[in-house]
């Protein structure tokens, strides 16, 4: 007789470091075969779920709604790589609209999600699973101990500090920051202001949620994982299920397609062990044109094989506020 699987949602967060673990995440879990999964979808960010579809088309269910229209983000983007930086904090905004479709898609199903999976930015998901009387779990593609410093921040609320800096005397072995090196989505946080609230919230619903996974792993990180359970109210529940990949490598990835992949790992089967430095700054990373020129003169004058992941647009064409491209000729000098 089969086992009636479990029904879960996940929501993922529309940016590339975000999406593409959860759904490695995913993947995992379905793999198991004892799940269903539905995951929230806008229909221009569809195509990064056709791997799992065409490998569990039985068990996971895309729920496409509409994106919502929000000021700041043109029509038809639904994606931070298609975005500047500061789309971060819009898309946040963005997101929260999805509440109501998804609670009248949630109240038709005659077998509902029995638990929320979801992005570290979506916090408004806790209050809608507590609506819903259902457990929700943080998702973090971050590591153990940034998302310390994230919560301890969110919930120490310093103000700015320009001089002495701020100290995170909760979290261990925690340096001073300078004020302008903190999340700029608390920088720009201002009291009483609804578009500001609605992030801290955010950040303080994760910090009650049920529980959270992170994807990182206790080899690594396990000062701040047991910092994680002790401090932010979910006890035995933080799994660190990291770093997470799917079964598979890249074969059934969102992201980068599969030729690229595999002209890269093709390049890279031709290295040696240790010999290749990857450099890279997060896909939302816009370098000054100074940043770039010292970074590409370093690489050259190193002579070491690298790998470095640069946003398109930086390399493409010039910027907005002073960003610039790679540094003419740097690359036919180093693949010649």
């Amino acid at each position: 007789m089969a086992t009636k699987s479990t029904h879960i949602l996940i929501v993922p967060y529309p940016a590339q470091g975000h999406i593409i673990p959860i759904l490695d995440l995913t993947h995992h879990l379905l793999s198991s075969g004892k799940f269903h999964i539905t995951i929230v979808i806008t229909p221009k960010n569809l195509s990064i779920l056709s791997p799992l579809i065409s490998l569990f088309s039985s068990i996971v269910t895309p729920l496409i709604i509409p994106f919502p229209s929000t000021p700041g983000i043109p029509e038809g983007k639904e994606d931070t790589k298609d975005l500047p930086p500061s789309s971060f904090r819009l898309m946040m905004h963005a997101f929260a609209k999805l509440e109501d479709p998804i609670r009248q898609w949630f109240e038709s199903q005659s077998e509902p999600p029995v638990a929320i999976i979801s992005d570290m930015f979506l916090g408004w998901t806790h209050r809608f699973a507590t609506k819903m009387g259902v457990k929700r779990v943080v998702f973090s593609p971050s590591g153990c101990m940034a998302l310390s410093v994230i919560y301890s921040l969110w919930k120490g609320m310093p103000k700015g500090d320009q001089n002495g800096g701020i100290v995170f005397s909760d979290v261990p072995n925690c340096p001073k920051y300078p004020w302008e090196q903190l999340s700029p989505l608390y920088r720009s946080y201002v009291e009483g202001d609804a578009d500001s609230e609605l992030i801290k919230d955010g950040f303080w619903a994760d910090m009650d949620s049920w529980g959270l996974v992170i994807n990182s792993f206790n080899e690594l990180e396990g000062v701040y994982l047991d910092h994680l359970m002790s401090c932010f109210g979910y006890n035995d529940r933080v799994w660190a299920v990291g770093p997470l990949i799917s079964p598979n490598g890249h074969e059934g990835r969102g992201g980068s397609s599969s030729i690229e992949v595999d002209k890269i790992l093709a390049w890279l089967d031709m290295c040696k062990d240790d010999e290749v430095v990857y450099v890279s700054f997060g896909t939302q990373a816009l370098l000054t044109r100074q940043q770039m020129e010292v970074i590409a003169e370093g690489l050259e004058m190193s002579g070491v094989r690298f790998i470095w992941s640069v946003r398109e647009p930086v390399i493409t064409q010039q910027v907005e506020g002073g960003h610039s491209v790679v540094p003419p000729g740097f690359k036919e000098r180093v693949t010649s």
